[in-house]
């Protein structure tokens, strides 16, 4: 008996607690609906600020090379005679696409892309896009189109003129390069101010990649032919001599298969186009975010002022 007598008290205590926390809020609910209301506006008038963001991406699929099966039967044949006579075959697709991939995200890729297309000005210096005009708006305290200079307020080590190591940073903040696991698919896509500028540096990279991994494997098999070549006129062994024409067959094939696709490496399926709708902000969650961070920090608010009226009030008593 004595146990839930002691009990009652406190529920009744905590019941009084939480009346009084509901009649403290709504003392202050003016001060509450205040800051969240200025919280809200203030997300209104700064994502009204910021620029639209929009997003292009291509659908890709690893090509099946037909060169590659009869590689790989040699290789199961040659592989440890091709090994000695310094001749590399041809990687599985899979292993090429990832390859692939990894260039593309690489420094040195990147940095000869940026310079190969002149893409610095737009990575750099864009703040906007008119959607009228469909030009970018360039940032004239960063880059000057009167005199063609940089104008940018850098400290060292950094200059004016952006280098390749600091656009390829900038780069590699919109480019997203992704592969399915399961189907093998890969998507690339930029974001940019510009949904024109978006689309056409996705097409540009599919074409770039492509175009640098063909001429890379033309390279090693144009270098493995002539390697071949010297080793058939060194050798008087029938055997050998054939087994090294077979070779060259298929290292020529290799050639002709990749200078007559422009699709070297990666096949698209689904081309970027000009994105209609932005891909960010997302300004009414930002809106709606700012509010309850702004009904969070009323609530605090009032906690705190009442908590130094009722100081005030006991140190006066």
């Amino acid at each position: 008996m004595i146990d839930s007598q002691q009990k009652l008290p406190n529920y009744y205590s905590d019941a009084i607690d939480l009346r009084e926390l509901f009649h403290l809020f709504w003392a202050g609910k003016w001060l509450i609906a205040g800051v969240t209301f200025a919280m809200a506006i203030l997300a209104v008038v700064v994502t009204l600020m910021m620029p639209n963001i929009y997003k292009a991406e291509a659908l890709l699929a690893p090509n099946d090379r037909e060169g590659s099966s009869g590689l790989s039967s040699l290789a199961a044949q040659y592989g440890g005679l091709a090994s000695l006579a310094g001749i590399q075959f041809s990687r599985e697709a899979a292993d090429k696409t990832a390859l692939g991939l990894e260039v593309l995200e690489s420094r040195k890729f990147i940095s000869e892309f940026i310079e190969r297309r002149d893409i610095l000005v737009p990575l750099m210096a864009a703040e906007d896009w008119d959607a009228e005009s469909g030009e970018l708006r360039i940032n004239p305290k960063v880059y000057d189109l009167a005199t063609h200079e940089w104008m940018r307020d850098v400290r060292p080590p950094r200059q004016a003129n952006p280098s390749y190591q600091e656009a390829y940073a900038e780069f590699m903040k919109i480019l997203s390069v992704n592969q399915d696991r399961a189907s093998g698919l890969v998507t690339v896509s930029i974001e940019h101010y510009s949904p024109i500028v978006a689309k056409q540096w996705v097409d540009w990279l599919v074409e770039d990649i492509n175009s640098s991994i063909m001429q890379q494997d033309v390279a090693e098999a144009e270098q493995a032919i002539e390697y071949l070549y010297e080793q058939i006129e060194s050798t008087s062994l029938a055997g050998l001599q054939m087994v090294f024409f077979e070779l060259i067959e298929e290292q020529t094939k290799t050639v002709m298969l990749a200078k007559v696709s422009t699709e070297y490496l990666l096949k698209t399926l689904d081309p970027a186009v000009v994105p209609e709708q932005k891909a960010k902000p997302n300004r009414s969650l930002m809106v709606v975010l700012a509010a309850m961070l702004g009904g969070f920090l009323g609530v605090f608010a009032q906690l705190v002022r009442h908590s130094i009226v009722s100081a005030t009030e006991k140190s006066a008593g």
